[in-house]
């Protein structure tokens, strides 16, 4: 009988031996299958199961902190991937950097430990008999189970863990793991214990741009100086894009991650097996984080354009000429959130007679990412200093390189005049603290019957599964020093530390960037600010998004197998209909933004009042999804293999919400040309599926036991992609007070008055109407500092950019698979090498019309592994190279803004030696070159964020009593 059970992986010791056993589970599967055993996990130099398996055919990883996180398959990313434990389906919960809208139903992989997992297999083709929801794959983690094992058996491992980025935490810390299993010598009760707690401290340094805004070049460049200068200024009509800053970026982390699993089985008779099974994680992580930032808009005084299609002004400047020095940005942040994962199964399998079983199969699941501070899961407090009398940047470079004309003795910003930046030119503005949390649980039911004859098997079952994702997001704003940085000096003496910024990147030219800055306690700073400002620390605003999604999923499924021989040459075939029907309710319950408070030149805040309003949508659709695989031994040791599947994925959270969200504030007054509208975002729950038709062919020579070359073709037609559709409308009844009578008699004034119309002076001067105040008696400014703006009835509507999200798309993934596997006699030396190829017919147009949402596969890249291996009696070796190429990770980035993750690659070691038959010690080392991640938009100097990593390494050992 093919099924899921045929190819469970057994327990096995050495790496050979695990080969093997992999192998075998390869040419013996339908379908195109891969797995890696408890032994491979175990010896490869990886911290998690991403990192395992990327080193699987076709597998690529998205790293988080130089840690593997969530895994692209053939090309379609983390969302399009189903992840299961023993066949059942996992919730997922994770909460994206800053405490955003959790969206995703990917499953974060750096919450599981490797060595707690018995095999992972990765199911490239559709099968009646698994769970949907992945068109690149469906990934099933195994985990041991006692009888199994028969006896009783003890390990425990520790490690130390050197993580070279490191700046404040400990260079060295801890990884203990533990395993415990037992049965009776009638095999008839058992009982498994796991346990694995790791901490890593680590730290990361580098740089952002937060927006890249493109337009058509008309001569003009918008908030420019009068005798501004253009150096190889682009065509008129040409695309150009305008950066909005530059961050430089400290980041220091800590993490603690808890893995546990115990598992308790009964036989009473040899026909009947009960299993309860209950599995835990934990991932508790800090971050502290420092930025130093410059803010472009005004004053611009000289660019120099590249000679891209789409130009980038490369070397970028500003000079406040006559005006008061502007703030230099020296933000603190702090994350502060905790990943639980919970799941509890039963497992009842009852052999009826020697050809009949039926299995019931049930868990509940849940994975929850919440908060674990009184502030919330974010803090950021704003901080800055009144010293830049001019700025520019040189994006010429892979590292941009910052300038600031740095004063300190301007007599309208009242500094100290002492030449160099110190906490007494240091003030606060902003305080933002982000809740965010979701909880997604799933109870699942299976009842499983399997019958096998002399030919085959036939498998037949039903399921029912139910999904909630409930999500809650809040941004609480307080004002303490306001954007102006009103109140320099103000922290007490010892809250900042003096940081070279450029002196943390060691991998790139910083030739002679402006680098100073500071580090100090988000949280320290908030809980001050509380007390100075009359304010309480405590995250309490107004939910934005609480959001409750759930899906309940009835299936029935019915899958043959058979095996025979055609012209004397043996084959198999699988073949099965799965019927699936789904009911989705999407649900929020929102506060009503009640207005878009202009707060300065270009900075908007959307505040929220009392008023709460619920929203609610229905949907259902069905799926029939067959599956077919055949493979034949044309001649000895050589396997071909044809497959078909139809296989779906199911839209993400943000896309099936009822309520329109993130709604945010425009870039500026929308009366001055270049200005680009608010943004919100609006779901659909009544989205489709993706829905996939699949086709496989390969051919695999299995020349030795654990030598073969494999050579295979797949092909992916997929429709029902949710595209982009952007509309202009307005949400909530919003009005814009930057285009009413307000603002446009403020325009005829400075027109007068011989002023240029900037967004600075064009709110100085509503502010200074408003509130009967002279313009000119105060800096521009310092009306900033003094006053807000609010819209009013006479005010119109304000139009947003408001992304909604329909089934509109369809598109083709095509690609090889080559790879080989060969020991070289009892050598003891051996490789694994792969090669993946993914094309798809829809690709960014980086010429594009900006203001046009363009629909693009993202993800699409080509992978390459190499491993070298040697095992010898008591001594184990391997390198690893894994490379991917540049692809797209959004086409959306910033509004209609690509974003490209550029070309990596990455080498990890594995050495292992047992010392006695119950001690083994190893060393290993993650990322030991040191590479780095770079991503940019629509051309290479367009960065949107460099992080710099380092190596990491552990030394360990294992004892079995």
């Amino acid at each position: 009988m093919k099924d899921s059970d045929e190819i469970e992986i057994i327990a096995v010791t050495g790496m050979l031996s695990s080969i093997k056993e992999s192998t075998r589970i390869k040419r013996d599967a339908s379908g195109v299958v891969d797995a890696i055993s408890a032994e491979d996990i175990g010896k490869f130099p990886d911290t998690n199961l991403a990192e395992s398996l990327q080193r699987i055919t076709g597998v690529s990883i998205d790293r988080t902190n130089g840690e593997g996180s969530k895994v692209t398959v053939r090309g379609f990313g983390p969302d399009f991937n189903m992840v299961t434990l023993n066949g059942r389906t996992m919730p997922a919960s994770g909460l994206p950097a800053g405490g955003g809208v959790a969206n995703s139903r990917a499953f974060e992989f750096s919450n599981l430990a490797s060595d707690a997992v018995k095999s992972v297999s990765v199911y490239k083709t559709g099968k009646a008999n698994i769970a949907t929801g992945g068109i690149g794959a469906v990934i099933d983690i195994v985990t041991g189970k006692p009888l199994d094992n028969p006896g009783m058996h003890v390990s425990v491992g520790a490690k130390a863990l050197m993580d070279t980025s490191n700046r404040v935490g400990d260079d060295v810390t801890p990884e203990l793991s533990g395993l415990f299993s037992w049965t009776d010598d009638d095999e008839m009760f058992g009982a498994s214990l796991t346990v694995n707690t790791q901490e890593r401290h680590s730290s990361t340094s580098g740089a952002f741009v937060n927006q890249w805004r493109t337009g058509a070049f008309d001569g003009t460049i918008p908030q420019a100086a009068d005798d501004i200068q253009l150096n190889n200024a682009p065509d008129i009509g040409q695309l150009y894009s305008m950066p909005s800053d530059l961050r430089y970026f400290i980041t220091d982390q800590e993490r603690e991650r808890t893995n546990a699993q115990l598992t308790l089985q009964f036989r009473p008779v040899e026909s009947l097996t009960a299993t309860l099974d209950y599995t835990y994680s934990k991932q508790d992580t800090f971050q502290a984080r420092a930025e130093q930032s410059i803010w472009m808009d005004t004053y611009k005084s000289s660019l120099g354009f590249d000679d891209e299609t789409t130009a980038t002004p490369i070397d970028y400047n500003e000079d406040r000429g006559d005006q008061p020095p502007r703030d230099l940005g020296l933000a603190q942040q702090e994350l502060n959130q905790v990943n639980e994962n919970d799941s509890i199964g039963l497992n009842i399998s009852y052999d009826v007679n020697d050809y009949f079983n039926i299995t019931f199969d049930g868990h509940s699941s849940t994975a929850d990412s919440s908060p674990d501070a009184e502030y919330g899961s974010w803090v950021n407090a704003g901080l800055g200093a009144n010293i830049s009398a001019g700025q520019g940047v040189d994006f010429s470079n892979d590292y941009p390189t910052m300038r600031v004309d740095f004063d300190d003795c301007d007599p309208r910003r009242g500094l100290n005049c002492n030449g160099i930046l110190d906490q007494d030119d240091v003030g606060t503005s902003i305080l933002d603290m982000n809740y965010a949390s979701q909880k997604t649980d799933i109870n699942e039911f299976r009842l499983i019957g399997a019958y096998e004859f002399e030919e085959g098997s036939i498998e037949f079952g039903v399921e029912s599964r139910s999904m909630e994702s409930h999500s809650v997001q809040s941004l609480t704003r307080h004002t303490m020093g306001n954007w102006g940085v009103e109140n320099p000096g103000e922290l007490p003496a010892d809250f900042l530390t003096p940081v070279n910024f450029t002196k943390e990147i060691n991998d790139f030219d910083k030739n002679g960037a402006f680098n100073q800055g500071f580090t100090g306690s988000a949280s320290q700073i908030g809980a001050w600010a509380a007390g100075e400002y009359g304010f309480d620390f405590v995250a309490n605003g107004a939910s934005a998004t609480n959001r409750t999604i759930k899906e309940d999923i009835t299936a029935a499924f019915f899958q043959l197998d058979l095996s025979g021989e055609l012209g004397g040459r043996p084959y198999n075939i699988s073949a099965g209909l799965r019927l699936e029907s789904t009911d989705v309710t999407s649900s929020a319950n929102v506060a009503l933004p009640n207005a878009v408070a202009w707060e300065g030149n270009n900075d908007f805040n959307v505040r929220f009042g009392n008023g709460m309003q619920d929203f609610s949508a229905d949907a259902s659709y069905d799926h029939a999804l067959p599956s077919f695989d055949f493979d034949i031994e044309v001649v000895d040791n050589v396997v071909a293999r044809f497959s078909f599947s139809k296989t779906i994925a199911r839209p993400t959270y943000d896309q099936l919400s009822a309520a329109a969200s993130d709604v945010s504030g425009p870039t500026g007054p929308t009366s001055l040309p270049g200005v680009q509208l608010g943004t919100a975002s609006n779901g659909n729950p009544g989205l489709l599926p993706l829905e996939s038709n699949n086709i496989d062919l390969s051919a695999e020579w299995y020349f030795a036991e654990t030598s073969y070359v494999s050579i295979g073709y797949y092909e992916k037609r997929v429709n029902n992609f949710a595209g982009r559709q952007p509309v202009e409308e307005n949400v909530y009844g919003l009005r814009d007070a930057t285009a009413g009578p307000r603002a446009q008699a403020a325009a005829l004034a400075l027109t007068a008055l011989g002023e240029e119309i900037t967004d600075t002076n064009l709110f100085a001067m509503v502010a200074a109407t408003e509130n009967n105040v002279d313009f000119y008696s105060m800096p521009a400014e310092d009306f900033e500092v003094q006053y807000d703006v609010l819209p009013n009835g006479e005010d119109p509507l304000m139009d947003f950019t408001v992304t909604k999200f329909v089934n509109n798309k369809e598109a083709k993934i095509d690609g090889f698979e080559f790879a080989v596997q060969h020991f070289f006699g009892e050598t003891g030396f051996g490789f694994q090498a792969n090669y993946t190829t993914v094309n798809g017919d829809v690709g960014f147009d980086n010429n594009g019309d900006p203001s046009v949402t363009q629909f693009a596969l993202v993800g699409l890249s080509d992978t390459a592994n190499l491993i070298l291996m040697y095992e010898n009696d008591d001594f184990q070796a391997r390198i690893a190279y894994n490379w991917r190429d540049k692809f797209l990770n959004t086409q959306a980035q910033y509004i209609n803004e690509p974003g490209y993750t550029e070309e990596y690659a990455q080498v990890d070691f594995n050495v292992a030696y047992q010392v006695t038959e119950q001690l083994s010690v190893f060393f290993e080392g993650i990322n030991i070159t040191g590479e780095d991640t770079r991503t940019h938009g629509r051309t290479t100097a367009q960065l949107w964020n460099l992080s710099e990593q380092e190596a990491r390494y552990a030394l360990g050992g294992r004892y079995t009593f």
